[in-house]
């Protein structure tokens, strides 16, 4: 699987799960994410950049916003196990 087509797969499952994850937990700090939330919460990020098209913007994007999405990485990954 291509590069572009996981991470917007990875966006899709953040806002899946986003609106109800957001609802049942508060929004965390960013020192007590795993390094599997941080990763999965950075792909998540990439996916919802204004310009996905351009993988230096959505990294920048990623790196400034993935605290954000740590909420929706958790319930993603909680969902798997």
């Amino acid at each position: 699987m291509n590069t572009s087509r996981r991470i917007l797969l990875t966006g899709l499952a953040g806002l899946a799960v986003a609106p109800t994850a957001v609802v049942a937990a508060p929004a965390p700090v960013a020192n007590d994410a795993t390094v599997a939330e941080e990763r999965f919460a950075r792909m998540i990020a990439a996916a919802h950049a204004p310009d996905v098209t351009c993988a230096r913007q959505a990294a920048r994007y990623a790196d400034a916003h993935w605290p954000d999405y740590v909420v929706a990485a958790r319930a993603v990954l909680e969902a798997r196990v």
